[in-house]
């Protein structure tokens, strides 16, 4: 598996390509893809909202996985790393693409991510998934390359973070294969892959 340093073009192809006390809500954004769509939320341990399904607002920029609706219904759409903070901010009422930091804080709560955990991300993965014990159901919805190659469907979970590693490469979170919760980067902002938003 990579390490947060590895590129994202070893990554593609290395890869192949509820906590008690939390609140739950919904976003107010009547259909997927539709600018007034309504998003489930809770507040995690972490103490900020976060979505607990992936964004499916269509934007310039953002792709459903192989162009099939379908996959944007249960997937959400992906986000090129410019579209994605725009996507979140559309939503007005704070609602933002969540920062490296927010990730790893969150992630935290409930294990850590790889390099910031005593298991690997492991016990983070489990507990994030759809099903897992904190209600923010991470799906593995896979993502889309610089020419247009979608890959990694039902293999890998890839988020987008608001934090840049310079003017080329962002940070991502990833939900893999390996059934751990990692972190890359140095992944091209010309890639797409799925959003969740937060607030705070």
């Amino acid at each position: 598996m990579s390490n947060p340093g590895k590129s994202s073009r070893s990554l593609l192809a290395a890869i192949v390509f509820s906590v008690t006390f939390a609140s739950v809500g919904a976003v107010p954004s009547h259909g997927p893809g539709h600018a007034n769509a309504t998003y489930s939320s809770k507040r995690m341990a972490d103490g900020k909202q976060w979505m607990t399904e992936n964004l499916h607002l269509a934007t310039p920029n953002s792709y459903c996985y192989d162009n099939l609706e379908s996959n944007c219904r249960r997937y959400g759409r992906l986000y090129t790393w410019e579209a994605a903070p725009a996507a979140c901010r559309s939503l007005a009422d704070g609602w933002r693409l969540p920062t490296n930091e927010d990730w790893q804080r969150m992630a935290k709560q409930y294990g850590g991510v790889r390099d910031d955990s005593d298991d690997g991300g492991q016990a983070a993965f489990r507990a994030l998934i759809t099903g897992g014990s904190s209600g923010f159901n991470a799906v593995f919805g896979g993502g889309r390359s610089q020419s247009g190659e979608y890959a990694r469907l039902e293999g890998h979970g890839l988020y987008w973070t608001a934090s840049e590693s310079d003017a080329a490469t962002a940070w991502v979170y990833n939900f893999g294969q390996a059934r751990i919760l990692n972190r890359h980067r140095d992944v091209e902002k010309q890639r797409a892959f799925s959003v969740r938003c937060v607030r705070d």
